[in-house]
């Protein structure tokens, strides 16, 4: 029984599912070092890499720009009553920062980023794939690899620390809502509060783990759409596999980097 029998036409069983993962990960790590060796080749396509900053981050801001506001106006309403029952509110500010900026926007942003990001390039580059758009590229002496995946990549990686940064901004913003329903303080107190709390030990790396997370989804949804196969249905599969791949590697390599955010700033603990 082939690959495709084994994949889709019955449920795969256990050693299936890990020669299925690791044939993904090789597969992967292969993708990656085409990358290295081709992003720094001229002639380097400025203005593609814009177009897809534009269509690939800045369209995202309308679902980001909401799901940051919840973000802050929940964390802040959830943690109030646990912050009064030791008398402790008073630095709700200072929780709502802390969590925002050092974890949930960085990854929640990441998430949504792969939900639609990750997804619409596997689709995007798989359908190229099956009606064989990119071989005809390949044939018409142009590099699909470059024109193709390191544009995507490069926008990615890019754009989500901006978007992170706003969402963080939208998220404080729904703190201090919730900050004046629990407590009617004012923006003085609440602004003051927040900047004393957030250090550069807190700021820098919570925003640079972020270029990783956009590397990720860049590279997952490239990877998965520029290696599609098996027609329409392929191109679904590309296209939802991409985003769980590129998920599940946000989180994992989120704890190796807090990992590594506690040891280069040991103050963080």
């Amino acid at each position: 029984m082939n690959l495709p029998d084994i994949k889709y036409k019955r449920r795969p069983n256990i050693s299936e599912l890990v020669y299925i993962f690791f044939a993904n990960i090789t597969g992967l790590t292969v993708f990656n070092w085409e990358f290295f060796k081709n992003v720094f080749k001229p002639p380097y396509e400025i203005a593609e890499i814009k177009k897809h900053m534009d269509e690939l981050g800045v369209k995202t801001f309308p679902i980001v720009s909401i799901t940051g506001f919840i973000i802050g106006l929940v964390l802040a309403m959830q943690s109030y009553p646990v912050l009064q029952r030791f008398g402790a509110t008073d630095f709700l500010p200072n929780t709502v920062a802390l969590s925002v900026i050092r974890e949930l926007g960085p990854v929640i942003t990441a998430l949504i980023f792969a939900g639609r990001v990750s997804s619409g390039i596997g689709a995007e580059l798989g359908s190229m794939r099956v009606t064989e758009q990119i071989d005809a590229m390949e044939v018409s002496a142009i590099n699909p690899f470059r024109y193709l995946v390191v544009t995507r990549v490069i926008a990615t990686t890019m754009i989500l620390p901006v978007l992170t940064i706003y969402v963080n901004f939208l998220a404080l913003l729904g703190g201090f809502i919730a900050v004046i329903i629990t407590e009617s303080t004012n923006f003085e107190y609440y602004k003051n509060a927040v900047i004393g709390a957030v250090e550069f030990g807190d700021l820098i790396p919570g925003l640079a783990k972020t270029f990783v997370f956009g590397y990720i989804v860049g590279i997952v949804g490239c990877y998965k759409g520029y290696t599609a196969d098996g027609g329409t249905e392929g191109v679904g599969r590309a296209s939802t596999t991409s985003v769980v791949l590129a998920s599940l590697l946000i989180l994992v390599f989120d704890m190796v980097l807090v990992k590594i955010t506690l040891i280069l700033w040991p103050t963080l603990v």
